[in-house]
């Protein structure tokens, strides 16, 4: 095992493309077939997934010549924990790793641990907005990761120099 945190490739890509579209800026629409071959994915699938977001408003979208994918609301307002939603369901915070609706011996052998860690990361992808994506990426890690100053994530003005 390499992690114990799992999202579903569906709502991986979901979060990718949408911070993707989200650090286009400037309304030109992005089609799926740029997005997959930026993220190198499955255009296919990629173009399911994008058709879930448009079908909850997380995502419009436009056929045709010069057609294309943008944002159905401000980045601002979308946070990761709504994209992971609407892709993989409700997450739960409490949720059996044996998949057990009730654990064999009274009480889960893990005590706590699974709705604690579960509480934590929706909290944490609640918190998180595709704003916090669009910096690059050294500049928005450690924020991410719940380590640094939420304007780190965020593109600075420049100082003009001092004359």
């Amino acid at each position: 095992m390499d992690t114990i945190l799992r999202i579903s490739d569906a709502a991986n890509l979901a979060i990718h493309a949408m911070a993707h579209i989200a650090r286009s800026r400037g309304g030109v629409n992005q089609s799926v077939g740029e997005i997959a071959t930026h993220q190198g994915v499955s255009e296919a699938h990629l173009s399911k997934v994008m058709q879930r977001l448009v079908k909850v408003g997380l995502l419009t979208s436009r056929r045709g010549p010069g057609g294309g994918f943008l944002l159905g609301r401000e980045a601002k307002t979308i946070s990761l924990l709504e994209i992971l939603e609407v892709i993989d369901g409700p997450m739960s915070d409490c949720k059996c790793l044996l998949g057990r609706k009730k654990c064999l011996f009274g009480g889960c052998a893990l005590g706590a641990l699974l709705t604690h860690v579960n509480h934590q990361v929706r909290v944490f992808l609640a918190s998180r907005n595709l704003t916090d994506l669009t910096g690059p990426a050294g500049e928005h890690t450690l924020y991410l990761a719940g380590l640094g100053n939420p304007e780190a994530g965020r593109a600075r003005p420049k100082r003009k120099p001092k004359s």
